[in-house]
C-alpha cells in the first residue's frame, strides 16, 4: 500500500540494541528516513523507549500495550527484533493487515508455528513474511537451489567467545562446564531444529539457512565456544548434485565478524539488518529473504 508520503510506515517491536539502532537510523539518517517512517515502537519495558536520550521519539509513536497495535492503521511493515514469542502470539494477525519482518527466525523451528506462519503468508492479502539473511552469506542462491531441488545438504558452524552466548538448558550446562577451557569447545552438534529452543538469540543465522534451504531437520550444525575469539565466525557448506566421475557441487563460505567480548550481535550485523529492512515490504504474499 503506497502512503501519501511514499514512505514505508514501520512498527518496531523490541528496543534492545538492534531495535534502538533501527529506530535511530529511521529518525537520524536522511537516506533511511526518506524511505522508512516510524509508525510505532513497543518494548516490554517501556521506560527503555521513553528514557532514550539519543533520540526523541514522538509520544504518539510509543506503544505501551502491544495488543493495541491495530490502532496504527497506517502501518505497512512490522519489524520483530524482540523475542520468538512475538511471532508465536501475533504473526497471523499481523499478516492480515501488513507485512511482517521476522528478526527472530528461530521461532519458526517450531514446526506447527512455521506452518501457521507459512499459511498466513500465502493468503491472498498481498502481505508477506520477510526473513533477514543477517550473517548468512549467499542466502538467495541457496534458496534458488532449494526451489530447484538441487540442494542436497547444508551444514553451518558458528563460533563465538563464551560470553557472547545466551543459551538455555543443556547447552548452558555444557557452556558452564567448558567456559575456562582453552581452544574450541563444541556445545552442540546435530540438526538445527533441536538447537533453536536452547539458543533462540544466537542461532537466527542457522534458522535462516534452514528456512532458505532444506529445512530445520536436514540442516546440520555445530555451535562452538572459543575464548580466544574476538569475533563471531560463521562457516557454511552446502552441496548439490553429484556428477558421476567428476564429483559433487559444493560451496563453502567463512564470515568473520569482529565483535566485542560479550556481544550477542556483531557490529556488521546491524548494518546488514538495516539493508534487509530497506529491501522489505511490498513484494506480495509468501516468504521473502532480504
Amino acid at each position: 500500500r503506497i502512503m501519501a508520503t511514499n514512505k514505508i510506515q514501520v512498527g518496531v517491536i523490541g528496543y534492545g540494541k538492534l531495535g534502538q539502532y533501527l529506530v535511530h537510523q529511521m529518525m537520524n539518517d536522511q537516506t533511511v528516513a526518506s524511505k522508512l517512517q516510524l509508525s510505532f515502537v513497543w518494548n516490554r519495558t517501556i521506560s527503555k523507549v521513553t528514557d532514550d536520550d539519543q533520540v526523541q521519539i514522538p509520544p504518539q509513536c510509543i506503544l505501551e500495550n502491544l495488543d493495541e497495535w491495530t490502532n496504527y492503521e497506517d502501518v505497512d511493515l512490522i519489524v520483530e527484533v524482540s523475542h520468538p514469542s512475538i511471532t508465536r502470539n501475533y504473526a497471523p494477525q499481523f499478516l492480515e493487515r501488513c507485512d511482517y519482518f521476522v528478526g527472530s527466525a528461530t521461532a519458526l523451528a517450531d514446526p506447527q508455528l512455521e506452518q501457521i506462519v507459512r499459511n498466513g503468508a500465502t493468503q491472498p492479502t498481498g502481505h508477506g513474511v520477510y526473513i533477514p539473511v543477517g550473517a548468512l552469506w549467499g542466502a538467495e542462491d541457496i534458496h534458488k537451489m532449494a526451489n530447484r531441488a538441487t540442494l542436497t545438504s547444508a551444514h553451518i558452524n558458528m563460533r563465538k567467545h563464551p560470553s557472547s552466548f545466551k543459551v538455555l538448558g543443556p547447552i548452558l550446562e555444557k557452556l558452564n562446564q567448558v567456559m575456562e577451557e582453552e581452544g574450541p569447545q563444541v556445545l552442540y552438534e546435530g540438526p538445527v531444529r533441536d538447537l533453536c529452543q536452547y539458543a533462540p538469540s544466537n542461532v537466527n543465522t542457522m534458522a535462516c539457512l534452514s528456512l532458505a534451504g532444506i529445512g530445520f531437520d536436514e540442516t546440520t550444525c555445530q555451535l562452538i565456544s572459543d575464548k580466544s575469539l574476538e569475533a563471531h565466525v560463521i562457516e557454511v557448506t552446502i552441496e548439490g548434485p553429484e556428477k558421476p566421475g567428476l564429483g559433487t557441487f559444493s560451496v563453502s563460505s567463512t564470515r568473520y565478524n569482529p565483535a566485542a567480548v560479550g556481544a550477542v550481535t556483531g557490529s556488521a550485523t546491524y548494518a546488514s539488518f538495516l539493508s534487509s529492512l530497506l529491501k522489505s515490504s511490498g513484494r506480495g504474499d509468501g516468504f521473502h529473504f532480504c
